[in-house]
C-alpha cells in the first residue's frame, strides 16, 4: 500500500517556522502536509527530551484534536556533563554564545544535538516518540550568519561531524547536503514515515 494516496496533514505545534521547513522536508515527499500551528504550552522543568516533548504533545493534541506533533530539542556539551542540557533558551539568555564557549576553555569540544519528536493522534492511547541525534564539536568562536533554515543561533558555533564548518557558515546548498547525509542517519521525518505507513489504515 502506498501511503502517500492519503495526502496525509499534521499539525506541528510550534512557533518555529525552521522547524516546520525541517520537518516538511521530510516528509514533503510522501505527500504528508505539515500545517504549522502556534499554540501556548507549558514546558516542564526537565533536562530529558523526552519528557518535555510528552508534556507538549498531550498539551498540544487536547487543543488541536488532529494528528500532532512537537518536537523538543537539547544540546549537550560532553565536558561540561551535558550543560545546557534542554535549557538552550536560558543558556543563550544569559551566558550566550560568548559564555558557553569560555566555559570549555582548554576542554572537549565535543557535542551533540538531540532531539524528541513526539506524536499523537485519535487512534493513540499514548503518544509514540522518535529520537535522532546529531554529534559535532563547537567552534572556537560564533561564525557565519543566521539564516531562515536554523532554528537555533547554537548553528553559529556547531561544527557537525560531517563538516570543518559551523551550520550557519553553509551556503543554503552546502545545507541541504549537509543535511541530506545526517538525515540519512537521523531523521525524525522519516522515522514517522516508517511507523505510520505500517500502523495507520
Amino acid at each position: 500500500m502506498n501511503f502517500s494516496l492519503y495526502n496525509m496533514e499534521i499539525y506541528f505545534a510550534t512557533t518555529n517556522q525552521g522547524k516546520v521547513q525541517s520537518l516538511q522536508r521530510d516528509l514533503g515527499k510522501y505527500d504528508i502536509s505539515v500545517v504549522q500551528h502556534p499554540v501556548d504550552l507549558i514546558e516542564p522543568r526537565s533536562s530529558d527530551v523526552q519528557e518535555i516533548a510528552k508534556s507538549k504533545v498531550n498539551q498540544a493534541y487536547s487543543i488541536i484534536r488532529k494528528p500532532t506533533v512537537v518536537i523538543d530539542a537539547g544540546f549537550y556539551i560532553h565536558s561540561l556533563n551535558g550543560f545546557p542540557r534542554t535549557f538552550v533558551n536560558f543558556a543563550l539568555e544569559t551566558i550566550d554564545l560568548e559564555g558557553t564557549l569560555k566555559l570549555i576553555d582548554g576542554k572537549s569540544r565535543e557535542c551533540e544535538f538531540r532531539e524528541c519528536l513526539g506524536y499523537m493522534d485519535e487512534k493513540l492511547s499514548e503518544p509514540r516518540y522518535f529520537l535522532s541525534h546529531v554529534k559535532g564539536q563547537l567552534s572556537d568562536k560564533p561564525k557565519g550568519s543566521m539564516q531562515k533554515h536554523l532554528w537555533s543561533r547554537l548553528g553559529l558555533i556547531f561544527i557537525p561531524e560531517e563538516s570543518n564548518k559551523t551550520l550557519a557558515e553553509m551556503s543554503h546548498d552546502e545545507y541541504l547536503d549537509w543535511r541530506k547525509i545526517s538525515r540519512e542517519k537521523n531523521s525524525l521525518g522519516q522515522q514517522l514515515y516508517e511507523w505510520i505507513s505500517t500502523h495507520t489504515k
